[in-house]
């Protein structure tokens, strides 16, 4: 009866021990969690032994760390609000402060009403593209922009969107060169938004090229090839982020959200865009499903 008694004990003393143990833990755990700045890199450790301790352990862990990443997102998003903010500030005070500025020369010199109107009027007319521009990729960014995608004829939105920049060519002095294997050729997109991403294209070529634009198109994919202007080396692996300037284009107009709107436009049709420089010609290429 008494060995039976003194090895009750015993177990009793081990659990109690055991007991002790988990709480001292709890409470170091508990100790650390509260002390601990929330920015901190803090990972606990255990130092009992059994399953139930370290599943604990391992589940703070994983919601400290999730904790940390939304912390992190969400100090990029304010950051990259704060850039955003910053860049359509700019982009829209400039034309507006063109305007507003021909305008007050208007009032003191009415003899040349005309030519500051036509100056007030293309400087409103960029304000209107880039609330269309700022417009657009919001909407595709929320995803409340549906496209009604299926197998159409690649050519006939490019003829339309060519034709809608004849004027701009005109001044340029620049006669687009265009190299296609099949004047039938199809692609799976839709109508709209193709003739989004060639306009858009058309346009950057314009306002930043060197001279001169080169469509080719094969097997899936075209191309929208052009000529840098000296100095001018962007970055191909930015060139489609929001508000992607290289200096000095910001001048050149823009709210640098042409090529952003490509690539959402692409990537929702189920295809993609990509860039290359290959000595001073710049090629972005368009890479249609299926292809």
């Amino acid at each position: 009866m008494l060995p039976a008694l003194i090895l009750a004990l015993a177990a009793l003393g081990i659990v109690l021990l055991r007991l002790w143990a988990y709480r001292a833990q709890l409470l170091e755990m508990a100790r650390v969690l509260e002390e601990t700045p929330t920015e901190s890199n803090l990972r606990l450790t255990v130092r009992m032994s059994g399953t139930a301790p370290r599943r604990l352990c391992q589940a703070v862990n994983a919601r400290l760390e999730e904790g940390r990443r939304l912390r992190l997102e969400t100090s990029r998003r304010e950051q990259e609000l704060k850039y955003t903010m910053a860049c359509i500030s700019h982009d829209i005070r400039t034309p507006l402060a063109g305007a507003m500025g021909y305008l007050q020369l208007l009032e003191g010199e009415p003899e040349r009403q005309a030519e500051y109107q036509g100056i007030i009027r293309k400087r409103l007319e960029e304000l209107e593209e880039l609330l269309e521009e700022l417009f657009l990729y919001t909407r595709l960014q929320g995803g409340s922009l549906p496209l009604d995608c299926g197998v159409i004829a690649a050519l006939p939105p490019l003829w339309d969107a060519l034709a809608e920049f004849y004027p701009q060519f005109e001044a340029a002095d620049v006669t687009p060169e265009l190299r296609f294997d099949r004047e039938d050729m199809t692609v799976w997109a839709s109508p709209e938004a193709l003739g989004r991403v060639y306009r858009n294209l058309i346009a950057n070529a314009l306002r930043h090229s060197g001279g001169g634009l080169t469509i080719s198109g094969r097997a899936g994919a075209i191309c929208f090839s052009n000529p840098l202007p000296p100095g001018s080396r962007p970055d191909p692996e930015h060139l489609f982020d929001r508000f992607y300037q290289s200096n000095p284009a910001r001048a050149k107009g823009g709210a640098g959200l042409g090529l952003s709107i490509v690539r959402e436009l692409m990537e929702r049709m189920g295809g993609q865009v990509s860039a290359q420089i290959t000595g001073d010609i710049l090629e972005i290429k368009l890479s249609f499903r299926g292809a």
